[in-house]
């Protein structure tokens, strides 16, 4: 998502144009009147004053009745928004901080504690080296930031807090060397690492050092940015300060590993201390192999986002009030540019779509052409490809990979004891884990449980470690145990057969259910015997379709070679090279559609029939609360609206739905997200929470819920019924500048996180935007038609996996798609994807809405997208593409029937129609331009009064005068 910006504003003014054409022309002949009646000497003085009297207000009543104009024409939905009301209460303050502070509690990981070093529950004084001390990452940027309207808990006030003395001195280097963090947003990037070469360290500072503490705390932190990736390249990017860095990181190194100012910061730091712990600060996987260079590095934590409060966790964490039970969401590999996916991730302009180029919106001399990605890892992402390639032997697990998917430390310990496989006649399976607290301090313990499915060489592809199922346990006693029951179905275990079923084939052979502590370490294991193969197609849908999965994305799949697992990746290195071809097929490009060739007419069914509208029912959209989607009513309602109503709503619906007054349609506000309710338009904003990625290292799906809840009762005194998040795209790379954003490179863990944060926002009524549907996971170029290609099998088993678990346990009734094209197809406007799979096969019943509408990236356009299964335009200016072409043909009136129909079945069972939220009269602001119209009218006619009176009166005496002179 965007805030709003310079391009706005100046859509704005060309929608307001026609009224500020008429404004000038009337302001431009007032003001030759008045010059006329200063250089012509001829004139009376009666005639002069009566001109310029006049010329003065018709001006006024000229600007009066345009900004009327514009306020009601263009503006209107932008002064709504602005004039909306709603302030979060210090109740819901104080609650959010505290909550924020339990996320970070429960996910903070601890990777490494040699030697026990961590508690400190003695030591009370330390030195905290590191730059990103004192600038630490909160969250992310773009979307993601947090406000600055509440108070912010630092890392150093985290510590103090929990009774350490840090090193002031030491601080004051770093706040001296550079105050403030670089500027990292969605228009301007400047990634340097302002960290101070070591020899600006002096003996003195170090000696003090030492004398302070014997134990240093070492801060790394990286941040993300929507809008832009994080760089693989140093010499690619352009430092605007502390030049040395630049040549200090190298041309071989990238963000996220440490730069060699960090690198010598840390030999020096260990040259000098015995005890050391390194904290890393970011949402983003970083390169830790430093961690085993050093034996004083003694503990490693992994903190990411910590929101306005969290950093309170740290401090606890360390000081031992709290027991870090946090374990990873994405596996940590020794060397990210490694990864299969690593050099298919930047996109690559095409070198045969230079039609299909639009002019870069920051460089008007910058031709922009379609790009693209090739997933090429197919189902083999994360910890997927190492768990099945080093079972496989395609590598040594110990010499890629510095810590498991699912990992984290505790300062107890615990035993976990796995029952038996327990079956019903439908194929619902449980398993019983006893969880023993068997160390000396309280906790809580993660229960993961994997299973690796029969392979046959060459057949569908399938990774040997699958999450299915977690929990976590309660606050453990020492001593205490807990049994967690985990349950899944067969179907679960199910892949998806491209090439021959074209649907989900639960193949027969053993299934072994694993227990394990992570992705790569087994406690213990079943076997679930599959005795013949099931196929889940037409005749036989999976129980939680409405109609069977089949293949509808063949088309995205490309001139690509996916990684496979026959004859043990013997395709690796084929599949994984970057893209040699730079040409979209022929196939392809019949295909591709944007604003330079689409046309809505040649699209239109002659045997659609044209739906009733503007009837005078008198029904109003409330009596529809509560009814199923499918109810009779409906039909009457959507007769009553108008082309222009149904028109209005699809085409304006930025941080809003529109009013409909015909039937008592309230206008809405939505917020953006995704850490927390920010106003763009008013100001108002929550509390910033946790970055969703220390949420998903909770492994707690309470909190989860939890954390829906919180964002969603304080979007409910800020009178807002749509948020714009979660967030649940992919880490396919670490590199994506969103992953802050992003829960998981798994899309099970995702999805179960995701569904129940939107339950929790559905408690309180407020729809959540589940986005960006789908394969956005990367930022950079976003806007201008990247084309991502993907087999079927990656598609459904990765990159949809968390919306569909979002959809069918979470309810959602809000989906936001997403900028990229899918193939030759965008996104917003793939049927298969909007409208087969979300609400024929998984069911969804509710609204879509495209990302921020830009018509500059030449892609959305709104007749496209109604007819594809999208409904709404996130933008409240007119911004071209937005507003509907065809609105006379049958195809097109029913399109829009049938969007404004999923619009307002989201939007009518939401807090919006709730109780004593229901207001559907005029708004405060526009009664009070009403009654200041009426006021200026009336002081206008007294005016006009006086002053046609006032010249009566002098033209009187001219002509007494002129008599008395004859």
């Amino acid at each position: 998502m965007l805030d709003i910006n310079i391009e706005d504003v100046k859509n704005v003014l060309i929608s307001c144009r026609p009224y500020l054409i008429f404004l000038g022309i009337v302001l431009l002949a007032a003001v030759i009147a008045l010059i006329v009646c200063a250089v012509n000497k001829k004139l009376q003085k009666k005639t002069k004053y009566l001109v310029r009297t006049q010329a003065g207000i018709v001006a006024l009543l000229a600007v009066v009745i345009t900004v009327n104009m514009i306020v009601t024409g263009p503006m209107y939905t932008l002064v709504s928004l602005a004039m909306g009301d709603g302030s979060i209460s210090q109740e819901s303050i104080d609650s959010s901080s505290e909550f924020g502070v339990k996320v970070a509690e429960e996910g903070i990981v601890l990777l490494k504690n040699d030697d026990n070093l961590l508690p400190m529950t003695d030591k009370k004084t330390l030195n905290v080296f590191g730059w990103a001390s004192t600038n630490p990452c909160y969250g992310g940027s773009g979307s993601g930031g947090i406000s600055d309207a509440y108070p912010t808990i630092s890392l150093l006030d985290g510590l103090k807090d929990a009774g350490f003395e840090t090193n002031e001195e030491l601080s004051s280097f770093y706040t001296e060397y550079r105050a403030d963090r670089p500027s990292v947003n969605m228009f301007a990037q400047d990634w340097t690492l302002p960290e101070p070469p070591v020899d600006q360290y002096t003996d003195e500072l170090m000696q003090n050092a030492k004398d302070f503490s014997d134990t240093a705390v070492v801060v790394f932190a990286r941040t993300g940015c929507e809008n832009a990736d994080l760089p693989t390249d140093f010499t690619k990017v352009t430092y605007t300060n502390n030049s040395e860095d630049y040549e200090d990181f190298g041309s071989d190194r990238h963000y996220l590993e440490l730069s060699r100012s960090e690198e010598n910061m840390l030999d020096m730091v260990c040259d000098n201390f015995d005890n050391v712990i390194v904290v890393y600060n970011g949402s983003s996987v970083f390169e830790l192999g430093f961690a085993e260079k050093h034996e004083q590095i003694k503990s490693l934590i992994w903190c990411p986002g910590t929101g306005q409060t969290g950093f309170e966790a740290l401090g606890e964490i360390l000081a031992g009030e709290v027991n870090p039970s946090g374990k990873t969401t994405d596996i940590l590999v020794k060397d990210l540019k490694e990864t299969p996916s690593y050099n298919n991730f930047v996109v690559t302009p095409y070198d045969n779509m230079d039609e299909h180029g639009v002019t870069n919106a920051f460089n008007p001399e910058e031709l922009k052409v379609p790009s693209f990605a090739n997933y090429v890892e197919g189902i083999y992402a994360g910890y997927r490809f190492y768990e099945t390639a080093a079972a496989e032997g395609f590598l040594n697990y110990e010499d890629a990979v510095s810590y498991p998917f699912g990992y984290g430390m505790s300062y107890t310990s615990f035993e976990q004891k796995m029952g038996d496989l327990n079956v019903d006649a439908d194929g619902n399976i449980t398993v019983e884990v006893t969880v023993t607290n068997t160390g000396s301090v309280a906790g809580k313990e993660v229960v993961e449980l994997y299973y690796n499915p029969p392979y046959i060489n060459g057949g569908i592809e399938k990774s040997t470690a699958n999450l299915i199922a977690f929990d976590k346990t309660e606050l453990l006693e020492a001593g205490a145990s807990e049994t967690v029951t985990l349950s899944f179905t067969a179907e679960d275990m199910a892949s998806y057969d491209t090439y021959n079923h074209g649907c989900y084939v639960l193949e027969a052979g053993d299934y072994i259910i694993s227990l394990q502590s992570d992705s790569h370490n087994v406690i213990d294991s079943k076997t679930y015997n599959v005795a013949a193969d099931i196929v889940y197609d037409e005749s036989n849908p999976r129980s939680t379709d409405e109609t069977a999965a089949v293949n509808q994305f063949g088309f995205a799949e490309g001139d690509v070679t996916y990684l496979s697992r026959a004859d043990g990746f013997a395709n690796y290195t084929e599949a994984t090279a970057a893209p040699s071809n730079r040409s979209m097929s022929e196939e392809s490009k019949a295909q591709y559609l944007d604003n330079s060739n689409y046309n809505p007419e040649d699209y239109n069914n002659q045997d659609d029939v044209m739906p009733a509208t503007g009837a005078d029912n008198g029904v109003q959209l409330v009596d529809l609360r509560g009814l199923d989607y499918e109810d009779e009513l409906w039909d009457t309602l959507l007769d009553e609206l108008t082309v222009d109503e149904m028109s209005n709503l699809i085409a304006f619906g930025g941080y809003q739905t529109a009013a409909i007054d015909s039937i008592g349609k309230v206008a809405t506000t939505d917020c953006d997200g995704p850490v927390d309710i920010y106003n763009n338009f008013t100001g108002v904003s929550s509390i910033g929470l946790p970055a969703v990625v220390m949420l998903a290292f909770t492994w707690n799906t309470d909190i989860a819920q939890e954390y829906g809840e919180c964002i969603a009762s304080m979007a409910d005194e800020m009178n807002v019924s749509g948020w714009y998040a979660p967030s649940m795209n992919m880490h396919r790379n670490s590199f994506a500048g969103r992953n802050f954003e992003y829960y998981s490179e798994d899309g099970f863990i995702a999805g179960k996180l995701a569904a129940s944060v939107v339950q929790g926002s559905n408690k309180y009524g407020v729809y959540a935007y589940i986005k960006h549907f789908a394969l956005n996971d990367q930022e950079t170029d976003r806007w201008y038609k990247n084309s991502m290609w993907c087999n079927e099998q990656a598609i459904r088993e990765i990159y949809l996996k968390p919306f569909e678990t979002a959809v069918k346990e979470g309810h959602a009734t809000a989906v936001m798609s997403s900028y990229n094209y899918i193939g030759p197809v965008w996104s917003g406007a793939c049927a298969p994807l909007q409208q087969t799979v979300l609400r024929d096969e998984w069911g969804f019943r509710g609204m879509v809405i495209t990302d921020y509408f830009l018509s500059a990236g030449g892609a959305m356009n709104s007749d496209q997208a109604i007819r594809n299964g999208s409904d709404l335009m996130l933008t409240n200016i007119d911004a071209g593409t937005n507003n509907l072409q065809d609105t006379t043909s049958a195809t097109g009136v029913l399109a829009m029937r049938n969007a404004t129909h999923n619009i307002l079945y989201t939007v009518v069972n939401s807090r919006a129609y709730d109780g004593d939220n229901l207001n559907s009269g005029m708004p405060a602001w526009e009664i009070m331009m009403i009654v200041i119209d009426l006021v200026i009218a009336a002081l206008l006619v007294l005016l006009e009064v006086f002053v046609v009176r006032k010249g009566y009166k002098k033209r009187k005496e001219t002509i007494i005068v002129t008599e008395s002179e004859k």
